[in-house]
């Protein structure tokens, strides 16, 4: 395999985030980690839209981890963490 047969950074941004948008049905908002594997793949955290509130405060939110092989398909995801848009990570553990 050739530099040039695998997908830039940015392109496998965006196929992590559509392929886990059509494997869940949700809409993957941000990526808020990338890394690159040693076996050459790409690790992911995506922070999708679970479920819309009013306040858009509400709406629950997950975060995903998303990994992806050399060619930037998806081999797996699972959800790490749940958590309302409007709370930082301080409210969610009691302020620790």
């Amino acid at each position: 395999m050739t530099d040039d047969d695998r997908p830039t950074p940015a392109e496998v941004l965006r196929q992590a985030r559509d392929q886990l948008g059509d494997m869940t049905g949700m809409t993957a908002e941000t990526v808020s980690s990338f890394e690159k594997t040693d076996g050459g793949g790409w690790s992911l955290a995506i922070e999708v839209l679970e479920l819309a509130r009013v306040p858009d405060t509400m709406s629950l939110m997950a975060s995903y981890q998303v990994d992806l092989d050399e060619q930037g398909q998806l081999t797996g995801y699972r959800r790490v963490r749940r958590y309302e848009r409007g709370r930082s990570d301080s409210e969610r553990s009691g302020g620790r």
